[in-house]
């Protein structure tokens, strides 16, 4: 979400690329202590709490008419108004912390979705071209000399290849030193202009990388992509062989901290 990117990276990015998984910790706490402030602050928790009390005396009140199916319809209208009621009260911190975490959230998406491309590492390009389109398309690297020169350059990958049946042609490229590197997809229009559209990739060390996808309208080259690998903050941990994205790590956290702050707060 590169709007967002002057506002977080300076605040986020030292710490994400120091560790991405101690980042998505801090990055936890922090939206959950800002969220359990609000909750304190816009709640009258003596009113929360005797609202709280009043749930569990209508649960206790319905297990004991389960044989009484009148009665406890009556008990459980009254525990649904009461539920209504602690909802309403509990809405007013929801809506003032919602704009910011989501913004967060937002930023998080684009921050830490991909593993960067590292110098010396290989990645695929892929072209999408319009339904109809075959035959040969080029990729150009623009002002980019061998591995040697620590220019982008192509690994056990030719310049020139076929578009296949789904309308798809991929290059494997490796760049030795860091950098934002050019290229242009070329197509040949048969005896018209040739057309051309360029995308650029980041080689770095840091947590950082260009945008994974160009589309391109009206053009028969409708789309060029980046092949990054999917960040995974716990490394090879995985369990029954789902290996946990930032999404996932950051719920559980969440979870962990705003039950241990409410307990320790006694909030309602």
């Amino acid at each position: 979400m590169a709007l967002l990117d002057p506002i977080f990276d300076p605040i986020f990015s030292p710490l994400l690329n120091w560790s991405p998984l101690v980042g998505i910790v801090v990055i936890a706490l922090i939206i959950t202590i800002i969220v359990t402030g609000a909750y304190w602050k816009f709640t009258d928790q003596a009113k929360m709490k005797i609202l709280k009390q009043e749930q569990k005396d209508f649960q206790k009140r319905m297990k004991e008419l389960r044989e009484h199916p009148e009665q406890m319809m009556k008990v459980q209208k009254e525990a649904m108004s009461k539920n209504m009621e602690y909802m309403k009260h509990s809405m007013k911190p929801t809506l003032i912390t919602m704009l910011p975490i989501l913004l967060i959230f937002g930023w998080m998406s684009g921050a830490i979705a991909f593993e960067p491309i590292y110098p010396g590492e290989s990645f695929v390009v892929s072209a999408q071209f319009a339904e109809g389109i075959s035959g040969t398309t080029v990729l150009d690297l623009i002002e980019s000399g061998d591995i040697g020169s620590e220019g982008l350059a192509f690994a056990n990958s030719e310049a020139s290849q076929e578009i296949d049946s789904e309308g798809m042609a991929t290059w494997r490229l490796r760049a030795a030193a860091e950098g934002l590197y050019d290229f242009d997809v070329v197509l040949d229009a048969g005896g018209e202009a040739e057309i051309r559209e360029s995308k650029d990739v980041l080689i770095t060390t840091d947590l950082d990388y260009s945008e994974q996808i160009a589309v391109f309208s009206n053009s028969d080259i409708e789309q060029i992509s980046i092949g990054y690998e999917k960040l995974r903050p716990l490394g090879s941990f995985a369990i029954f062989g789902w290996q946990p994205g930032w999404l996932a790590i950051y719920i559980v956290l969440s979870l962990i901290f705003s039950l241990s702050l409410r307990r320790i707060f006694d909030l309602h």
